[in-house]
């Protein structure tokens, strides 16, 4: 599943590519997504322009005119094709985990725009659309969901007061969005690497200098996954048809007994289950 960065990455190629463009034809070929796309989805999408391209957490927002909004989330396999010559074999600038071509299969939903389309390709249909009538009830559904890692309101006090007597571990936290959103397994190992924290360290433990170092790394982390472009986890590649190239960049995931990178450490990198999630951390650093 794409996390933060590699949804920033989507959303800033659509920016970039369809704001400020009508879509004249909405077209559905299958409703039956996680979420079942709804009867007037095409009626609230024809014919209206495309303000602005947001993005909260792991969440593409398409900002409609009228008020009107379109969430997307790209769920574990969602892609995003913008096809400007219909019918022809070229490049489909395609987001992540396929072929830069558009499939001949699973492309549920289109939005045709003056001079290209857009398509939504999901094989195993985890993503879905949600058409909010008003900035009021978009805010509503977003809720219930904890601060995004960029933001003033992820700080020492929130996560203090947040993490205080609980018995959860901090890597379950980092991935739990109503503490946190857009974090998930590749970036909290990351996070957690750097700031010298075990991911089993149970949270009620957490000490207001761990806090400082998790709300630090987990911005610089996010931060430079985003300017390399996301990680190419299988085939991840943007909108341009460029991989990302943070993976690079790993310290510790999908790096099970090799040495640990950090100075003068003689650690390993040990992988261990947390919750179903496989969980990279060194035995010596993260103690």
């Amino acid at each position: 599943m794409p996390e933060l960065p590699e949804v920033e990455v989507v959303k800033e190629s659509l920016s970039r590519t369809i704001t400020g463009k009508k879509i004249y034809k909405v077209s559905v070929k299958n409703r039956n997504l996680r979420i079942k796309i709804h009867k007037d989805f095409e009626k609230n999408l024809k014919l209206k322009f495309i303000k602005k391209v947001n993005r909260f957490s792991k969440y593409i927002i398409l900002d409609l005119e009228n008020n009107k909004y379109c969430v997307i989330h790209l769920g574990m396999s969602g892609t995003i094709h913008i096809l400007k010559k219909i019918g022809l074999n070229n490049k489909t600038n395609s987001s992540f985990y396929h072929s830069p071509f558009l499939p001949k299969k699973h492309n549920h939903v289109t939005l045709k725009l003056k001079d290209m389309s857009i398509i939504y390709n999901d094989p195993r249909r985890f993503g879905f659309f949600k058409i909010f009538n008003n900035k009021l009830s978009l805010e509503k559904y977003f809720s219930r969901f904890g601060p995004e890692p960029f933001s003033n309101k992820f700080n020492i006090n929130y996560c203090k007061n947040y993490l205080y007597k609980k018995k959860k571990n901090i890597k379950n936290f980092l991935l739990d969005q109503k503490f946190v959103s857009g974090i998930g397994n590749i970036y909290a190992s990351e996070i957690l690497f750097k700031s010298k924290i075990n991911p089993k360290k149970e949270a009620s433990f957490i000490t207001n200098s761990d806090i400082k170092k998790i709300i630090r790394f987990s911005r610089t982390t996010l931060n430079h996954a985003i300017k390399s472009g996301g990680s190419t986890i299988r085939d991840f590649k943007n909108i341009g048809g460029n991989k990302g190239y943070y993976q690079n960049n790993f310290k510790v995931y999908n790096r099970e007994n090799k040495n640990c990178l950090v100075a003068r450490c003689k650690g390993s990198i040990k992988k261990i289950i947390i919750t179903n999630r496989s969980t990279f951390f060194c035995n010596i650093c993260q103690k």
